[in-house]
């Protein structure tokens, strides 16, 4: 019962010290910031926007937490060594990381570069006077690389759940114009979430109490633990014209498991033998772009799937709340036939749904080549095309242009296309 009290006691502490930190703040910033540029993006391509500000605002945090504490409770059993002052500066190098690179948003980078300095920091023969006179070099020089890098493959491991579980609802459409000029669909799985770790560390003095329960870096605990809150992010960004978004999420969920095992395994295995450090800073970076790259290169060589075909125009996305929702056609499919008629242009669709302006009958093919016959009544004041975006056609008046931005890049980026005077191009 006291080490329950003196648990309850530093968590209510690591409480605090999340509330007072700014870092955490900045994380929620940006995923307002992030998602006020989608809903932008969507009111232009489609006029309407397909998500809600505050709805994916708060369930974004919600889910944070959740996959927080689940994190935080396996972390217990681990008992990593972090330093507040290692935590501002690894926030410090995610702030300037981003600034290069969206995708940067990543603790995977930061420590990683943070671990390749305490090498290099270690093969200085001036090492110990330059600690002295620059005091950054002594909080490099002092981090447990192994504790951290085990944190990164725990948030990867937490991030692939959350993709396989949350990806596809988080799908955006897009008008995307390929590298020949062709324009074809695209859906873009872009999710972030800010994640507070409560970590139990080592601290002098901080419990004269032992743990019931061994840890695996348990020497670290011997004279004293406490709990430090760590606010994190984690995120991810995938687009793909060949997948459905349910598959992509899966598929990109895969690589994460695999990436959070191999770093987790290389971290246990630094933290009992040091040299393996500069291994696992290498695998935390050169493995989390390598997977990021293979992921590109096997997209670009696969067929565009979201353009329309002869038989019928393919369903790109469906307007939350809509007419096409509650009918329960999906994304992927194509419609083959509206009224009776046969689609094969938005001028056929617009055609047949004027012949009947209370009714429709639709005839649909899935992904399997199966037909679903639907129909429903048409009430005043309901989406023109019942909600339905189409794949775009050569004559969009707007799309994207896939390609890596930085920060503010993003945040000003524009769509182009026959009706922008901005050059732009932005994803």
């Amino acid at each position: 019962m006291d080490v329950l009290n003196q648990f309850l006691d530093r968590l209510l502490q690591a409480l605090g010290q999340l509330i007072v930190n700014p870092f955490y703040y900045i994380g929620i910033l940006f995923i307002l910031l992030h998602y006020r540029k989608q809903i932008q993006m969507e009111r232009k391509l489609f006029h309407t926007r397909l998500h809600s500000l505050l709805n994916e605002t708060w369930r974004t945090v919600l889910w944070g937490w959740i996959g927080g504490l689940i994190a935080s409770l396996l972390m217990l059993f681990i008992g990593v060594s972090v330093e507040a002052d290692v935590v501002i500066l690894l926030w410090v190098l995610t702030v300037v990381l981003v600034m290069f690179r969206i995708r940067f948003l990543c603790l995977a980078y930061a420590v990683g570069i943070m671990g390749l300095a305490q090498v290099i920091l270690s093969w200085l023969p001036n090492s110990a006077s330059l600690q002295a006179d620059v005091p950054i070099l002594g909080v490099v020089a002092g981090a447990d690389i192994a504790s951290l890098l085990v944190i990164v493959a725990v948030l990867h491991l937490l991030e692939g759940f959350l993709v396989g579980f949350q990806g596809a609802r988080m799908a955006t459409p897009l008008f995307l114009e390929r590298k020949r000029g062709q324009i074809v669909g695209a859906q873009q799985l872009q999710g972030f979430w800010p994640v507070p770790l409560f970590l139990l560390v080592p601290l002098a003095g901080g419990s004269t109490l032992n743990l019931p329960w061994e840890t695996l870096f348990g020497s670290n605990l011997a004279s004293g633990w406490t709990l430090l809150a760590f606010p994190a992010m984690i995120g991810f960004t995938e687009l793909t014209i060949s997948k459905l978004p349910g598959k992509q999420a899966r598929f990109s969920a895969s690589l994460l498991y695999l990436y959070g095992l191999i770093l987790l395994g290389t971290a246990i295995a630094a933290h009992y033998w040091s040299p393996l450090i500069l291994v696992g800073a290498l695998l935390s970076i050169v493995l989390h772009e390598g997977l990021v790259r293979y992921s590109q290169w096997k997209e670009e060589k696969q067929v565009p799937f979201y353009v329309h075909s002869p038989r019928g125009l393919m369903v790109l996305s469906v307007v939350p709340n809509s007419p096409a929702q509650d009918l329960g056609i999906q994304v992927g499919e194509l419609l083959h036939k509206v009224n009776g008629h046969k689609i094969k242009t938005k001028t056929d669709l617009h055609v047949a749904m004027g012949l009947n302006s209370a009714f429709c009958r639709l005839e649909v093919l899935n992904d399997q080549g199966e037909v679903r016959f639907l129909h429903r009544a048409i009430y005043a004041g309901e989406h023109h095309q019942l909600g339905i975006i189409l794949a775009p056609d050569q004559d969009a008046l707007y799309f994207t242009e896939h390609r890596p931005m930085h920060l503010f890049s993003y945040l000003r980026s524009k769509l182009t296309g026959l009706l922008s005077n901005d050059s732009t191009k932005s994803m």
